[in-house]
């Protein structure tokens, strides 16, 4: 295989489920979680995973971290498969599964890195000077001889980060890190993961924030029914949906010669608010547009064009499904 920090080579998982009819009858219904997933990740980059509840992005996660064997294809991470090479994968990965498990409540902050550290067999010295590195890194030195029951879940999601790099792994693979985090505690994990890339880690994540997404992700992989449906930069993807553009014009003229493309919004002391949706599709410009209502009589007070978020995007290719 190729030297690509994570690989997924045509991953297929299936399940089978019941499902209740009335009080005594069920049926079976096999599903598929996973339909052949395949995607890349460069070394020391940011990779997003995203996708509709249900689309597949947690088995994706859990099969990269060797807690669940694929039906078939493969994983790769730093080369060593997950199937066949688990060990040498748990030694150049970290995962964070759930950023509030796997702490004990009585214990700092340090104390429980520092019992991680030895887990990994640092000696006890090394696993100190470890864990005071670590919690520096995520901005928890001051709260270090806290109790973990003391901890936000702010604190506790970057204490999480902190465990999973005990062993200095090269890729790091991290499930949800901000869901239900305040704005400030999301902002700095945001900041964590965006040091870690350059300190050359790789990171993967999965998140439900398209914002987040665009803003952190050098490339991005979007799944829905267990299938990768498009995968690149945020500019690639937005290439390749047909995302509107919107432009918003404020003119003055005659109402009855507003041309079809525009929706009039409002009108306030005779101005008029107009709006229009370009897709790559769409027949005009927004120079053709401007145009229109120059032609028309109108004279143009301000324009401006919205290019497509990422969110836009992601609605464009897999619907008005719910993202978790």
């Amino acid at each position: 295989m190729g030297r690509k920090s994570i690989e997924a080579v045509d991953l297929v998982k299936r399940y089978s489920t019941y499902i209740r009819l009335g009080l005594f009858r069920k049926v079976r219904r096999d599903v598929t979680a996973l339909d052949r997933v395949s995607f890349s990740v460069d070394r020391g980059s940011i990779f997003g995973l995203l996708g509709p509840n249900g689309a597949g992005k947690t088995t994706t996660v859990r099969i990269l971290s060797t807690l669940l064997l694929p039906d078939s294809g493969d994983g790769y991470i730093d080369g060593f498969s997950v199937t066949r090479e688990p060990d040498r994968v748990k030694r150049v990965l970290g995962v964070v599964l759930s950023v509030d498990k796997g702490f004990y409540g009585k214990l700092t902050g340090r104390e429980n890195l520092v019992y991680y550290g030895m887990l990994y067999g640092l000696s006890r010295s090394d696993s100190v000077r470890v864990a005071n590195d670590l919690l520096d890194l995520v901005g928890l030195s001051e709260s270090r001889d806290r109790l973990y029951e003391e901890y936000s879940l702010g604190m506790k999601a970057r204490l999480s980060i902190a465990k999973a790099l005990i062993h200095d792994p090269d890729v790091v693979i991290l499930d949800e890190p901000t869901l239900g985090l305040d704005p400030v505690s999301a902002r700095k994990i945001r900041s964590v993961i965006k040091d870690l890339s350059s300190r050359g880690k790789t990171v993967m994540v999965t998140t439900h924030n398209m914002w987040e997404a665009e803003v952190l992700c050098d490339r991005i992989a979007i799944i829905s029914s267990g299938r990768i449906i498009a995968q690149g930069s945020v500019d690639e993807l937005k290439r390749m949906s047909n995302a509107a553009r919107v432009v918003e014009a404020r003119v003055y003229g005659d109402p009855s010669k507003v041309p079809p493309q525009f929706v009039v919004e409002r009108v306030v002391d005779g101005i008029m608010y107009l709006k229009a949706s370009l897709t790559d599709s769409s027949d005009v410009s927004v120079d053709r547009l401007v145009g229109m209502l120059r032609d028309r009589g109108f004279k143009v007070l301000a324009l401006s064009v919205r290019e497509p978020s990422l969110e836009d995007v992601f609605i464009d290719l897999v619907g008005g499904e719910s993202v978790v």
